[in-house]
């Protein structure tokens, strides 16, 4: 059955529990109805919906860069964090001391955000600068990244001389930087051509793999939730919330072929079904 509920987890297995957060701004806008949501650890959970229903204030919310109204955020809840120490990290947020595994979270943003007159390695290596790293240190875990993400090349040129889905590589190296364990992301390829868009989602695949990370990517594409996701959280707005829960139980790695095979067809005709009623509930 691909709509299912909130998976029930025990604690030791998940990354993040949302337990009943709402948003709502000064003046009364409710953006955000109170929300349940479990993130199992390896998970990669699409949020999907159309715009306004809160996807980018969820994932803002779990990473600490806005508070809820009401309820709770909690990453690792194993480790005994309480609801208001969520630990939340951005890109530019220092490692934490191995000796004390404490939940690392990395955000992407939907553009790079880089610094025009730094060059790539300069840029990546941005996080550990802050964090006071030393330099032999810094330089090897940025040289280990650029390598993942395929800019080994390009270390020494600066964002102007690359393209959009390169700048965008050097946002994810300097999110994988710190070694998160949580990878959130906003939209990230939205602005792209499709060929870079689609080269940039399976190259995310297999970091996600590699790395054992938790990733929950906020997209408004259909095609790039299927081919992307376990799980796909379809939400509607006025007031933002959750309407269904998508599994998509295709085995990984996935390839350009699973784009065309039945199975895809099927999870994408279901998802646009989804995406409909919950568009129409915006009116």
């Amino acid at each position: 059955m691909d709509k299912v509920p909130t998976p029930s987890l025990n604690s030791s297995d998940l990354a993040v529990q949302v337990v009943s957060a709402s948003k709502t701004y000064l003046g009364g806008n409710q953006a955000l109805l109170p929300v349940n949501l479990n993130i199992q650890r390896g998970e990669f959970v699409s949020l999907l919906g159309p715009s306004g229903c809160g996807k980018s204030t969820l994932l803002k919310m779990i990473a600490g860069l806005a508070s809820p109204s009401s309820g709770a955020i909690k990453l690792w809840p194993k480790v005994g964090l309480s609801p208001q120490s969520t630990d939340s990290f951005s890109e530019h947020t220092p490692p934490r001391p191995s000796q004390i595994h404490e939940p690392r979270l990395s955000f992407v943003f939907q553009s790079p955000t880089l610094m025009p007159w730094a060059d790539v390695k300069t840029n990546v290596r941005l996080p550990l600068d802050l964090a006071g790293v030393p330099r032999d240190l810094s330089d090897s875990s940025v040289d280990e990244v650029l390598t993942r993400v395929g800019l080994t090349d390009f270390a020494d040129a600066l964002p102007r001389e690359l393209s959009g889905g390169m700048q965008m590589r050097v946002s994810i190296a300097r999110g994988l930087v710190t070694q998160p364990d949580i990878l959130l992301m906003d939209e990230p390829f939205g602005a792209l051509d499709e060929i870079t868009r689609h080269k940039l989602d399976s190259d995310l695949l297999s970091l996600w793999q590699k790395q054992n990370l938790t990733i929950i990517f906020v997209t408004h594409s259909i095609h790039e939730a299927v081919f992307l996701s376990n799980r796909v959280i379809m939400m509607a707005a006025r007031p933002g919330r959750i309407t269904e829960e998508f599994l998509i139980e295709q085995p990984y790695p996935r390839s350009s072929e699973f784009m065309v095979k039945p199975e895809f067809m099927h999870y994408a005709g279901l998802l646009q079904r989804s995406l409909e009623k919950a568009s129409v509930a915006n009116h």
